[in-house]
């Protein structure tokens, strides 16, 4: 067998015409008509272990591993998908007044599956003791200042 057969044979190979990876949940068809709310580049599903009710993800339906490898039209479509889903959410809960966005890029930054997606949580009044510092509490001792 070539090199180049036994690479593209590997479980977990990229398919560069359609940037899908194989064994990807994120790339799955089946797990992407699981969306919400969709475009043609991303889609919205509720996360499966929610932060908040409603805690979503944004996802490319192209494989990119991290925010940093999508294109330009990819992040204007993620971008108007989390308008949309915040929409959503507001209109459906008034009970929201806040919302925290996020992407854990790497292993290192918190990222299990290695499929850029943006998480979007709604935040309610009350919903922890002190928000103060939101995201900073990635590394709890640095989220006071």
């Amino acid at each position: 067998m070539s090199a180049i057969k036994k690479i593209q044979s590997n479980a977990g190979a990229l398919n560069p015409a359609t940037r899908k990876k194989r064994g990807c949940l994120f790339c799955q068809s089946r797990f992407q008509k699981k969306g919400f709310v969709a475009n043609q580049l991303a889609y919205a599903v509720f996360d499966q272990y929610p932060v908040t009710q409603g805690h979503a993800l944004i996802i490319p339906r192209a494989h990119a591993a991290d925010y940093f490898e999508l294109s330009d039209a990819e992040l204007k479509s993620i971008h108007s998908l989390i308008m949309k889903v915040r929409e959503i959410l507001l209109q459906n809960d008034p009970l929201i007044v806040g919302f925290n966005i996020g992407a854990n890029c790497g292993a290192a930054a918190g990222q299990t599956i290695m499929h850029c997606h943006i998480h979007l949580i709604p935040r309610r009044a009350g919903d922890m003791k002190d928000p103060r510092g939101g995201v900073r509490g990635v590394i709890p001792k640095k989220m006071k200042y």
